[in-house]
């Protein structure tokens, strides 16, 4: 782990926050490039995004849409953390992948996150706890306020080892009858993991509404179905005012920039939504408790 390998066995200060969901296409990079931001704001918070996604789309905002030309990425520190896998070792540590920006920090994804699964196939540690373990031995958590993490559209192994390193869960999903059956199947991994023991289960901090077409009739039919099957699993769902599929939010993900860096009365509504639930993150995290 280089200069972060930590000795203190102490509880860290840091917190680990995840967007998800199954099905692609709902703004999960987007929301998480954003909330980053927003909480980096918070009081000066010190923010580190883990792009988690083989496709590395929230690389590519975190860098303005810039080619980061790094060797090596989060699946060789992953790998790196793995005494069994040393034939495949290289010599990156943290501080030769991380890419320092003025608001948040980030370690970057590449194509070779696509074989983590099939890398680590032969291990007899647990394979569901390899990011969890790498969070831990790191002083990764003592060093930032949040980790923020973009995870893959899928319930693979990479979706696994991001629930398990989870404190607080972001649940983007557009309002139709896919996204329904993803959030289903997200809720299922979450009962698996608790079912396992294997690691303490994350706190679903927000549903979050998004690219909602509020001129369609049946998208906002379709958003009651979804908020009443949260009501009937949560009793009291935990849901966010929603994001509308509006041009000044496209505009700002075109740009490679989040919502902060534009003016005017639209990107004033967005970046209020954003600090809600950065707002809603950091008083989830000082009571030390569920919402």
């Amino acid at each position: 782990m280089g200069l972060f390998f930590n000795k203190d066995k102490s509880k860290p200060k840091g917190k680990v926050i995840s967007l998800l969901n199954q099905k692609g296409g709902v703004g999960k990079t987007t929301m998480a490039f954003n909330i980053a931001h927003a909480l980096a704001k918070q009081g000066e918070k010190r923010v580190l995004c883990i792009d988690m996604d083989p496709q590395a789309n929230l690389s590519l905002l975190c860098s303005g849409g810039v080619s980061l030309e790094k060797d090596n990425n989060i699946f060789h520190l992953l790998i790196n953390s793995i005494r069994e896998l040393k034939a495949l070792h290289t010599p990156s540590v943290f501080t030769d992948i991380v890419v320092r920006g003025e608001t948040i920090d980030l370690l970057p994804s590449g194509e070779e996150l696509s074989g983590f699964e099939l890398s680590v196939a032969g291990i007899s540690s647990p394979r569901q706890l390899i990011l969890k373990r790498f969070l831990e031995k790191s002083n990764i958590l003592n060093f930032y306020d949040y980790v923020v993490i973009d995870g893959p559209p899928t319930l693979g192994l990479l979706v696994v080892n991001i629930l398990c390193a989870t404190d607080g869960l972001l649940v983007p999903f557009r309002p139709d009858e896919f996204s329904r059956k993803g959030l289903g199947h997200l809720y299922g991994v979450l009962e698996n993991i608790e079912d396992m023991g294997i690691a303490e289960t994350p706190t679903i901090l927000a549903h979050i509404p998004n690219l909602v077409d509020y001129r369609r009739k049946q998208e906002g039919q379709d958003l009651e179905k979804i908020l009443g099957d949260l009501k009937e699993q949560f009793d009291v769902p935990k849901v966010v005012d929603p994001f509308y599929n509006r041009a000044s939010l496209v505009k700002s993900q075109a740009e490679k920039k989040s919502v902060f860096e534009f003016k005017g009365k639209e990107f004033d509504k967005l970046q209020g939504q954003f600090r809600h639930i950065a707002g809603l993150i950091e008083t989830w995290k000082e009571e030390g408790k569920s919402l």
